[in-house]
């Protein structure tokens, strides 16, 4: 009787093999549910770590939780990834994957940049690591919009200075422009703001040094038109 009882809740399920997990991943995956595709993924690297297929299960689960939107988790994936395969042919995608994951995330000027300067670092180290990697080009261009975005943010931090007199830290942030960012579409405006910070403290030689400034390095600007 206590045989008998014992019903069908105890059943033993077989652990899947590797390739039947991988066929259920990759079906997931063509089918865009991403989400399970990465699930069936992650399975397969936890299950079989020592795998010749691990290194790409976690890539693969990566790309398809960044597919499906889930930053975070892709970022965890490629963090994983990075810490056991320092040395695998794929580190270089693995670091524009994670780039990309943050560079998904920045959000307009007006917010704090924060993903921004995460995603710049990414993209900086890869091309210093793999310059000749396939996706170094494709990190450049992201580089230089992503520093035309700090800068613009700090250049829409600097005219709310302006607008409050507050010359000390306005200037503070446009100086760091033309320091810093100066292969921006940034540094025009900001030597023609520094000249008018200058002139509204009271101090016309620094304010007639960055005019020749701008005079000299963007003659044909905008900005340089303004000048009187």
């Amino acid at each position: 009787m206590l045989t008998g009882c014992a019903g069908t809740d105890n059943k033993i399920v077989a652990e899947q093999t590797l390739p039947e997990i991988y066929t259920s991943a990759y079906a997931e995956f063509n089918d865009e549910n991403y989400e399970q595709a990465a699930a069936e993924f992650l399975k397969a690297e936890t299950q079989y770590p020592s795998s010749q297929w691990a290194a790409d299960a976690l890539v693969m689960a990566a790309y398809s939780q960044y597919l499906d939107g889930d930053f975070a988790g892709a970022i965890l994936a490629t963090d994983r990834f990075m810490r056991f395969h320092p040395g695998h042919a794929d580190v270089p995608y693995v670091m524009y994957l994670r780039g990309m994951c943050y560079y998904r995330q920045v959000s307009d000027v007006r917010r704090e940049p924060g993903m921004s300067a995460y995603a710049l670092q990414q993209f900086q180290t890869l091309t210093k690591r793999f310059p000749r990697s396939p996706y170094a080009k494709n990190a450049e261009n992201k580089i230089n919009i992503l520093k035309n975005y700090i800068a613009g943010k700090v250049m829409y931090s600097a005219r709310n200075d302006m607008c409050k007199e507050n010359w000390a830290s306005a200037i503070n942030r446009l100086q760091s422009i033309v320091t810093d960012a100066q292969e921006t579409v940034m540094t025009a405006e900001a030597m023609y703001r520094l000249t008018e910070c200058y002139t509204a403290i009271g101090l016309p030689p620094q304010a007639e040094g960055y005019a020749e400034m701008l005079k000299l390095n963007f003659p044909d600007n905008e900005w340089t038109k303004k000048l009187k």
